[in-house]
């Protein structure tokens, strides 16, 4: 074969290959996930963790929707964390190129975990720790929010970002007396439950985000309901009031819905 056909006929398969990978699908872009948050997030009150600084757990919603949608995950939820703690030490990873943001946030602000630590004491009446939460929650609580929430639409502005809430803790009047927690300061509990919610979502609209109300998927399962998704009062002490690996399950399934 002379040099110039061999020329033309290389030619020929190096167009033969452009047009073939160019008809080729591109390989699927993975999915770039940031979970933000507190210890409803992190995974406190499973009983199983990966380190306990900040109590996180491979059961935690992030880690099970992460492998559910074959997302990178960077794990940035802690306990007790605020929403100071999110703007100064959970947002190093977030850019421009994260595809999905989870948060939980708001309950510590309130001072949520303290006011049941004193409703727990026996003979001690908490109502007026839930009236000041209830106070927080109306009046210095939404700035807060609003602080978290426009930090995180400034470092991920392409960001799918899901707000998830709290749900409700007890039963009704009719469950069965809770290490001096009252009927009345159960009821009044889960109304602070509620407020917090409520306040959290309408922020969360206020931004453009989605909101993934945890009371209807908990609802059954609080602490006395016969498959309870969320602890009582527990040893290790942290682990009280917060989802067990059934309630995590019911996150992941709650914040897939949203997706």
């Amino acid at each position: 074969m002379s040099r110039r056909l061999r020329i033309l006929a290389l030619g020929g398969v190096l167009a033969l290959a452009s047009v073939l990978f160019a008809a080729a699908p591109a390989q699927a872009a993975s999915i770039d996930y940031v979970a933000l948050g507190d210890s409803y997030s992190s995974g406190t009150g499973t009983g199983q963790y990966i380190e306990t600084n900040c109590y996180t757990s491979v059961h935690a919603y992030p880690y099970q929707l992460a492998t559910d949608i074959g997302a990178n995950l960077s794990f940035k939820a802690c306990s007790g964390a605020r929403t100071g703690d999110v703007t100064a030490n959970q947002m190093g990873t977030l850019s421009a190129g994260t595809d999905l943001v989870t948060i939980s946030i708001g309950g510590n602000d309130a001072g949520f975990s303290d006011v049941i630590t004193q409703c727990n004491i026996p003979f001690v009446n908490c109502m007026d720790d839930i009236d000041n939460a209830n106070t927080f929650i109306a009046n210095s609580l939404p700035g807060k929010l609003d602080a978290v929430y426009n930090a995180i639409s400034a470092k991920a502005p392409n960001a799918h970002v899901i707000v998830v809430g709290y749900p409700k803790l007890f039963k009704g009047n009719n469950c069965s007396v809770i290490n001096g927690i009252s009927a009345a300061e159960r009821t009044a509990l889960n109304d602070t439950a509620n407020r917090l919610a409520n306040a959290i979502a309408a922020r969360a609209s206020a931004h453009g985000f989605t909101f993934a109300d945890a009371r209807t998927p908990f609802t059954g399962h609080a602490i006395c309901d016969s498959t309870s998704w969320i602890n009582g009062l527990s040893w290790p002490i942290i682990e009280s009031y917060h989802p067990n690996k059934l309630g995590q399950d019911g996150y992941t399934t709650l914040v897939e819905g949203k997706l």
